[in-house]
C-alpha cells in the first residue's frame, strides 16, 4: 500500500521560512519522480515543484524559483520542500505526490501526471 505523509505545516509570518517533508512508503522511492503541490481556498490545485527519480533535475513554477527549493533523501524515503521568504499568497495546502511516469519537465508540472497523494499539511503565511 503506497503511503505519502506530509509535514511540517503551520503559521508562519511573511518573509519567513518553513520545510516541508513528505514520507513515502509502499514502493521503492527511487523508482518514482516527485512533486509537491499546492491548492488555496476557491482555487484550482497548482504545481509548485518537481525533482527527477535521482534528485539530478528540479523544476518550479514561477512564483516560487529562487525561494523554495525541493530536494529527496533517497535512503530515507523522503521529498522536501524548503520555502524561504515567505508571501501570504503561498498560503495554501501542500501536497506532495509521486508517479512511475516518464516525461517531459512540463508534463510533470501537470496533476494528472501523478499517481500517489498525500492527505495535505496547511500552511498558513501570516502578512
Amino acid at each position: 500500500q503506497v503511503q505519502l505523509v506530509e509535514s511540517g505545516g503551520g503559521l508562519v509570518q511573511a518573509g519567513g521560512s518553513r520545510r516541508l517533508s513528505c514520507a513515502a512508503s509502499g514502493r521503492t522511492f527511487n523508482m518514482y519522480a516527485m512533486g509537491w503541490f499546492r491548492q488555496a481556498p476557491g482555487k484550482e490545485r497548482e504545481f509548485v515543484a518537481g525533482i527527477s527519480r535521482d534528485g539530478g533535475r528540479t523544476y518550479y513554477t514561477d512564483s516560487v524559483k529562487g525561494r523554495f527549493t525541493i530536494s529527496r533523501d533517497n535512503p530515507k524515503n523522503t521529498v522536501y520542500l524548503q520555502m524561504n521568504s515567505l508571501k501570504p499568497e503561498d498560503t495554501a495546502v501542500y501536497y506532495c505526490a509521486d508517479t512511475g511516469r516518464w516525461g517531459s519537465d512540463s508534463y510533470y508540472q501537470l496533476p494528472r501526471a501523478y499517481e500517489y497523494w498525500g492527505q495535505g499539511t496547511q500552511v498558513t503565511v501570516s502578512s
